[in-house]
Formats: C-alpha cells, structure tokens, sequence
C-alpha cells in the first residue's frame, strides 16, 4: 500500500494535481457552509453586492482558474510555483463549478431543483480527477503493456474501441457511465450493452419500430430511477442543502 501510494500520489509530477483535487474539494466544502449559512440567516456571512448587484462566487472563481491556470502551464510540474498555481487553479474550479447550474441555466437556480446539477458535477469531477490521481488514465492506456505501447496500431486500436464504448453509452442516455468510461473502459462497456434509456437518440433511432424494446427500456428506467432517485436526493441533499420547494401560482 506504501509503494502504490507512494508511486501513484505522491510522485513530484503528482502533487500539483493532488494539491488542485484537495483544494478543489475543500473550497467546494466551504463555499457550501457558508451559503447554507447565508441561506440560513446565520453567521458573519452574506451576499456580496457591488452597485446593487449580486456579485456570485463563480466571477472570482473564473479569475482564480484563469490565474492558475496560466500559471500552472508557466510553472511547469515541480516547484514552488507549480504547486501554488495548482492550489489556486483548485479554488477556482471548486467556486465556479458550485454554480455551474447557474452558468448551464444562466439563472441563479443555485437554491431550485434545478440546482443540484452542480452538486452533480462536482462529484463527477472530484472522482473523475481522483481516478487519474490514482495510476487511471483516459480511455485505458495504462492497461497496455509495453510491448503493445511500442506498436502503435495496438494503442491506436485500444482507444479507439474505449472512445467507442463511451460514445455507445452516451448515445444510449447513460451520461455518467460514459463519462467514468473514459477513464475505467469496462465501465463505458457496460453501458455500451445495456438497453437505452427512453428518448435517447439510440432509443429514437433504432427502438422506432420495436415496440416491445421501447416498453423494456421505459420500464427498465422506471425501475432503476425508483431504485436510485431517493438515495441519491438524500446524498445530494447532504452534500449541498435541500432546495427551495417550487413556488406556487397565486
């Protein structure tokens, strides 16, 4: 366990994106204690206002990952300065993607329903990043041995049957297994075999004239959304506060 977490994390070329995971996390986590706060009344907290306008956290989170970024990309991947441009470029993404519904919906719905898409990505992201962190790599190269990364046709072959495998998930509807498909293949496989979510654009295209698939694939997402749209509200109710109810006509 020393050896692979000393290989895998804690190599120098690692750290930055250690650093950027840990501070991307730890913003997120404290940006949400602190509008739960706001939203709450509570604390020393409370809206920034500039000119009567409110000043959302995603402004200083751009200029955060604009900042780091650069820097990260001037600073190389050792010293000082890499890290620090690593740490930077973390708390940056951490505040803009805490509203990233409201730059998907260019509306601040960071309270509504509609708001727990950012949650969402934040997960997405934190595990995607920790996947990489920990020895993965996009669309399974790292599964290749040496002989075969020296024969370019193999590795040409490899990523091109794992990016086919992520797309057939995403065309399929199953957005979240054909993004962490692109880091575990066997993950987009799966997706790619299974039976398309209704109205996907696989669904529309060749479950059009099979009434009996289209009647598996909606009771085959009934039953998993009944399965797992409680648990997963509850998880994201916990990791970003519950919304506002809807609000009623007069």
């Amino acid at each position: 366990m020393g050896d692979w977490w000393q290989r895998n994390i804690l190599e120098p070329g690692k750290l930055p994106l250690l650093l950027a995971l840990g501070s991307f996390v730890l913003t997120f986590v404290i940006t949400r204690v602190i509008t739960r706060l706001i939203r709450a009344g509570k604390g020393p907290f409370g809206n920034v206002q500039a000119g009567g306008v409110h000043i959302h956290h995603v402004v200083p989170g751009v200029l955060l990952t604009v900042v780091g970024g650069f820097g990260a990309v001037a600073g190389g991947r050792h010293g000082f300065g890499s890290a620090l441009a690593a740490v930077v470029f973390g708390i940056g993404v951490g505040l803009v993607l805490d509203e990233f519904a409201l730059i998907l919906h260019l509306d601040d719905v960071y309270w509504s329903e509609a708001g727990r898409q950012s949650v969402e990505v934040v997960v997405l992201t934190a595990a995607l990043v920790g996947l990489v962190l920990a020895g993965f790599t996009p669309f399974g190269v790292n599964g290749v041995d040496q002989d075969e990364l020296q024969d370019r046709a193999s590795v040409i072959t490899t990523v091109a049957g794992n990016f086919l495998f992520s797309l057939l998930a995403l065309a399929k509807g199953k957005a979240r297994l054909a993004v962490f498909g692109v880091i575990v293949p066997v993950i987009g496989l799966v997706g790619a075999v299974r039976l398309a979510r209704p109205g996907s654009p696989w669904a529309r295209r060749f479950y059009a004239g099979r009434p009996r698939a289209r009647a598996r694939a909606r009771l085959r997402a009934y039953r998993h959304d009944r399965r797992w749209s409680g648990p997963r509200r509850v998880v994201q109710d916990w990791i970003g506060g519950r919304p506002d109810p809807p609000a009623r006509d007069a």
